[in-house]
């Protein structure tokens, strides 16, 4: 998750256990209302793994912990109108599928949903370099190909969200990756991989898992750059303990998150 940083800079901000695995969220964002539409902001990991490789992970739940979570706000998956998927690594769409249950076939969910993914992100998935691979899996594309339900996008809007969302795109962690927008200025921007946590707000801190790194930090500054002029919030994928944060820019030059926030319950836009 650091890419070359020494384990001495971030074990100040993660402890890893046995295993030197950290801690970290799956964290997924439900709009309601939006184009009169309810959108869910991607799936997280799910609960479709093996328990073998669920424990490799350090998966310990036996729920589908999204399907719970959203029960509890009075929202079915059969609800959700549209998923917005910002790539196709399996931490970010395995909760689309079906609990893991030994000898049953995996089953894709939320069967009234039309999926939004990039022009790039599906064609990354469809024909993955060996980088992807491993983060990509055949079967759970298959089931999504077979559903007919994706949508390409392929600029800042598209027609299903209309100008309720703004899509931007990043190549750096993989081709395709796109952040969604919600409430334009003084709103509210998914970041997802490009910086999947406040840690990674600091340009140089890059993942091992980003295919370009120095583009990563190019897009990073870009998109920061951004979203300080027009005062948007970041919401955070995988951070244990941030969900969002504002961000400012110090007179060193060093981004910074503040304000955050360890729990969006609720938020109008």
């Amino acid at each position: 998750m650091f890419g070359n940083a020494p384990r001495a800079l971030w074990e100040r901000w993660f402890t890893p256990d046995e295993q030197h695995r950290i801690e970290l969220a799956c964290r997924c964002l439900l709009a309601t209302g939006l184009s009169g539409k309810t959108v869910l902001f991607e799936t997280g990991i799910g609960a479709f793994l093996e328990p073998a490789l669920a424990d490799r992970f350090g998966l310990t739940e036996s729920e589908h912990r999204l399907l719970h979570s959203l029960n509890e706000l009075g929202c079915s998956h059969d609800d959700v109108d549209l998923v917005v998927l910002s790539h196709l690594h399996f931490d970010h769409v395995g909760g689309l599928f079906s609990l893991y249950e030994e000898g049953q076939p995996m089953q894709l969910l939320f069967p009234n949903a039309r999926y939004l993914i990039s022009e790039a992100a599906w064609d990354t998935a469809l024909h993955p370099h060996l980088r992807d691979k491993p983060s990509i899996l055949p079967e759970q594309i298959q089931l999504l190909k077979d559903s007919g339900r994706v949508e390409l996008v392929s600029g800042p809007e598209h027609p299903l969200t209309g100008e309720a969302v703004r899509f931007e795109f990043s190549d750096g962690h993989t081709r395709g990756l796109m952040m969604g927008e919600l409430g334009g200025d003084g709103g509210v921007s998914f970041a997802a991989d490009l910086i999947p946590g406040v840690q990674w707000v600091h340009l140089p801190l890059t993942m091992g898992y980003d295919r370009f790194p120095e583009l990563v930090i190019d897009e990073k500054k870009a998109y920061l750059e951004d979203k300080i002029t027009r005062g948007v919030r970041l919401f955070y994928t995988h951070d244990p303990e941030t969900a969002m944060s504002n961000v400012s820019c110090s007179e060193d030059d060093r981004y910074i998150a503040d304000n955050k926030k360890p729990v969006v319950a609720e938020l109008e836009l």
